[in-house]
């Protein structure tokens, strides 16, 4: 029913109302869907619950009118309720994104059963080591960066001490090379770095602002899109 067999985190779209300028979130998801994105997150830190199942509906809607409800999947950040609710109102929304310090993934898991999604954002500090090391038994890709420091999520990669640890290809490669499982790398990454993530054997490359701040999100889609399945090994 949900999409874990078929995930695919080529190209991962991470959106909310606050990062589409003023623009309707169903609008832009169907643009880049459309344009060969495979999975969508609706994240939100300022929407409530009822908004946050509202969007998750748009997405889905989106995604289902282009037929690629079984393609395409959807998950939404850290809100296990909201996914929850969804599903009770019949929306079809394939699993959750959590962080280090939102709901276990082990819970995530029990509740969302075993054919559902759950992603986890890789822990920051001792990077490398964590991804090889860290039980995957629950989870089916990990996040990580940030590529670039980010203005949607300005607390993405910090360590304990507040600084901000971006990170460069020759440690992504790394980290594709020893992770059990897929990884996505996402953090301020524009066109020009898809070149040089897609040669590094990481699982996908995920995008906020790149796409639901352009000024033509379709087209801005599509040439990551282009991009990435042009270089990808």
């Amino acid at each position: 029913m949900y999409n874990r067999k078929t995930l695919d985190i080529s190209a991962y779209l991470v959106i909310g109302p606050e990062n589409t300028n003023g623009r309707p979130v169903k609008d832009i998801v169907s643009a880049a869907v459309r344009s060969g994105f495979t999975i969508v997150q609706i994240r939100s830190k300022v929407a409530s619950a009822r908004e946050m199942i509202s969007l998750t509906r748009d997405a889905a809607d989106a995604i289902r009118e282009l037929g690629l409800s079984e393609k395409c999947s959807l998950v939404v950040d850290d809100r296990l309720d909201v996914v929850l609710a969804a599903r009770e109102e019949g929306i079809k929304v394939d699993g959750i994104h959590v962080g280090q310090s939102d709901i276990p993934v082990e819970l995530c898991r029990k509740y969302l059963g075993e054919d559902s999604i759950v992603g986890l954002s890789a822990q920051t500090e001792e990077l490398l080591s964590y991804v090889e090391h860290a039980d995957t038994s629950c989870i089916d890709y990990f996040g990580a960066g940030p590529l670039h420091p980010t203005q949607t999520k300005p607390d993405c990669g910090k360590d304990s001490s507040g600084k901000i640890i971006t990170r460069d290809f020759d440690e992504i490669e790394r980290l594709a090379k020893v992770s059990p499982i897929p990884v996505v790398v996402g953090g301020g990454v524009k066109a020009v770095d898809i070149p040089l993530l897609a040669k590094t054997g990481i699982g996908g490359f995920f995008v906020v602002s790149a796409v639901t701040s352009a000024a033509d999100p379709e087209k801005a889609a599509k040439e990551l899109t282009e991009l990435w399945y042009k270089n990808a090994r």
